[in-house]
């Protein structure tokens, strides 16, 4: 097995007196696609902002590769762990689409060629190119988070963490956004996706890791994960509706757990016939 990409031994984190984070331990292997999911205040952000060094461990230790992340600053960790925030606004401060996506690279002192071939790239891919030379701040909200993606795409980091990608945008645009993170994948990227949406986990994440009130209450493969319909309800999550159609058919009509709509009519005609 390939060493982990990150790794978290016994991570406790507090704001102030309140504490987010008690005792987590987690590893992600190189190529995952990894779900973050629970209820408001369950540790989700908290915990991914220790990967790229916006938080550090008030005890325990963090891992991105081989190295502790109190000893790496954030620009040094931002080579190695990309972060697209909630909120788009909060990573866009450039006067053109261009600029926008070039601002990191120009920050890490990458030359110039490599800026001008990366930017080029990065537009191309996530389709920004007629939008290139517009100021971000007039483009709607589901352009300016392909933006936000594509300014952290341009770095090509090895691991890229999507907090709640989704948030705000249209069915077509989620699916759009969430098939670039597959692609990315595809190519050797390891995903980390915060969210909500369980549709959408289920539909993209191999994996699932559950947090509630800053502990691991589960870890496991997204189809195991969402078999366990006591376990989700403790932790407040509703799994798509294509599973619990599943769950509601048993013992009638026995399923494998489907995650999708194709999945569940698959399965359906396979054991109805």
């Amino acid at each position: 097995m390939n060493a982990p990409v990150l790794r978290v031994e016994n991570l406790h984190f507090a704001y102030g007196d309140v504490p987010a984070l008690s005792g987590v331990s987690l590893t992600i292997q190189p190529g995952e696609f990894v779900a973050i999911v629970g209820q408001n205040g369950s540790g989700k952000t908290t915990l991914v902002k220790h990967f790229n060094g916006l938080l550090k461990p008030a005890r325990g230790r963090v891992w991105v590769g081989e190295r502790d992340t109190t000893s790496l600053s954030v620009a040094e960790l931002a080579r190695e762990v990309g972060y697209v925030f909630q909120n788009p606004d909060h990573q866009i401060n450039q006067a053109t689409v261009r600029e926008e996506i070039a601002f990191g690279l120009r920050n890490m002192d990458f030359p110039p060629d490599k800026v001008i071939r990366r930017a080029d790239e990065a537009l191309t891919m996530f389709g920004l190119r007629a939008y290139a030379d517009r100021p971000p701040a007039i483009l709607g909200f589901g352009l300016r988070r392909k933006i936000a993606l594509a300014g952290v795409c341009a770095l090509r980091p090895p691991v890229l963490i999507l907090d709640e990608p989704t948030g705000g945008l249209d069915a077509r645009s989620a699916e759009e956004l969430l098939g670039f993170a597959a692609r990315l994948r595809a190519e050797g990227h390891t995903i980390l996706l915060v969210s909500h949406d369980m549709r959408r986990v289920a539909a993209f994440a191999g994996r699932c890791v559950i947090l509630k009130e800053g502990r691991v209450l589960r870890d496991g493969p997204t189809r195991e994960v969402f078999a366990d319909a006591d376990q989700l309800k403790h932790a407040f999550l509703v799994p798509p509706p294509v599973t619990q159609l599943a769950q509601a058919l048993a013992p009638q009509i026995v399923l494998d757990t489907p995650l999708t709509a194709d999945e569940f009519y698959a399965e359906y005609v396979k054991r109805s016939a």
